[in-house]
C-alpha cells in the first residue's frame, strides 16, 4: 500500500491558510459593524487664504470678488526684441588650415570661438573685428565676423 501524500508540512500550511482566511473574514465583519470613516463630511479639506489645509470652512465674509475678464490664461506678449549688440574684439588665435579661431572681446575680455563659415572678411591674428554672438553646441560662438 502506498503512503498518504499528505505530510505534516502540508497540513501546517493548510491550517495557516485557513486561519488567515478566517481572520480576514472577521476583520471585514468588524469594519461593517463599526464604521470609523463617518462619511463624506469627514473627508473634506479646505484651503485658507495662506494656502494651508484646514478642516474648517472659510468665512464667507472674507471672500473677495475677482473679475474673470482680468485673468489671463496665456503667455504674455513679447515686447520689441532688442537688436543684438555688435561687439568688438581682437583675433587671439586663428588656424586657417583647420578653419577656426578665438576672438577676445575688448570690453569683457571674454574669449569666443568662431568658425570660418561665420567670417564675412578674411582675418588674421591680432586683427580688430566686430561680431555677433549666437549659442553654439558648446556655448556662445562669434558669427558674422567682420574686419574693422
Amino acid at each position: 500500500m502506498a503512503k498518504s501524500q499528505v505530510t505534516y508540512n502540508k497540513q501546517e500550511k493548510e491550517k495557516k491558510r485557513l486561519k488567515k482566511r478566517k481572520d480576514k473574514q472577521q476583520k471585514k465583519e468588524e469594519r461593517k459593524a463599526n464604521p470609523q470613516g463617518g462619511g463624506f463630511e469627514n473627508m473634506i479639506a479646505y484651503v485658507d487664504e495662506n494656502g494651508n489645509i484646514t478642516d474648517t470652512s472659510p468665512d464667507p465674509a472674507n471672500k473677495t470678488k475677482i473679475d474673470a475678464e482680468s485673468i489671463e490664461v496665456s503667455i504674455p506678449k513679447r515686447g520689441k526684441e532688442e537688436a543684438p549688440a555688435i561687439r568688438s574684439g581682437r583675433v587671439e588665435f586663428f588656424d586657417d588650415k583647420k578653419g577656426f579661431g578665438f576672438i577676445k572681446e575688448t570690453e569683457s575680455q571674454e574669449k569666443y570661438f568662431f568658425h570660418i563659415s561665420g567670417l564675412l572678411d578674411d582675418v588674421k591674428e591680432n586683427d580688430s573685428v566686430t561680431f555677433d554672438l549666437e549659442r553654439g553646441f558648446k556655448g556662445m560662438s562669434a558669427v558674422r565676423v567682420k574686419k574693422v
